[in-house]
């Protein structure tokens, strides 16, 4: 498990610890260096890098031709890259990929909250961060993109209430279609990774 000072000082603000250590939990690693190259539902097997520059090496080797994750949060290294000139060494670096990682995933997780009606019934959060979850693995939600969606915005996702009232939003799950993809000049559509996109890192799929 991260130091919870690394995840304080490191992770997205806008998500609170508990979720960020349960989306790593889930959907990451325990090592800065991890590398997962898949060629769509096929892992492939890539040797295991012991220094950053292999790390950087076997990315670049594989962007273009495989969906490739990377570090503590398998942050989708495609994301925002046409050439793997283009790739920042930031990116296996600790701080930085969970940085990164909890940034995007947090977008993720309010295309989720939105898609439920934002509910704070606190027993509907494990759900949400489950499908938030699958959705970080896959790149898509209910049919969306959620890498290429538009962010809908801050939503109050740290602070579950347990009203009646709080209560009777449980059920409630609008479908809503409003987060648009934000257009690309390239579109893969097995691998929502490949997309030639901009991500602002500082606001920061279908299921099977």
């Amino acid at each position: 498990m991260l130091d919870a000072v690394l995840i304080q000082q490191c992770s997205d603000p806008t998500l609170k610890p508990a979720i960020v250590e349960q989306f790593i939990a889930k959907a990451g690693s325990q090592d800065p260096l991890a590398i997962t190259v898949r060629s769509g539902n096929r892992v492939v097997l890539v040797p295991k890098p012991t220094t950053p520059e292999e790390a950087l090496a076997l990315i670049r080797n594989n962007l273009g031709r495989n969906t490739v994750r990377v570090g503590v949060t398998q942050y989708p290294a495609g994301l925002g890259i046409v050439e793997a000139g283009q790739l920042k060494p930031e990116m296996v670096e600790l701080c930085e990929n969970i940085r990164m990682g909890t940034a995007l995933f947090a977008k993720v997780f309010r295309i989720v909250m939105k898609w439920y009606g934002n509910p704070t019934a606190k027993d509907v959060l494990p759900q949400v961060i489950d499908d938030a979850v699958i959705a970080w693995q896959t790149g898509y939600f209910e049919g969306m993109a959620v890498f290429r969606a538009d962010d809908p915005g801050q939503v109050k996702i740290t602070r579950p209430a347990t009203t009646d009232s709080d209560e009777s939003e449980n059920g409630a799950h609008p479908n809503d279609d409003s987060a648009a993809a934000i257009p690309a000049t390239e579109t893969v559509a097995s691998d929502p990774n490949k997309a030639e996109i901009r991500i602002d890192l500082s606001g920061i799929g279908a299921r099977p």
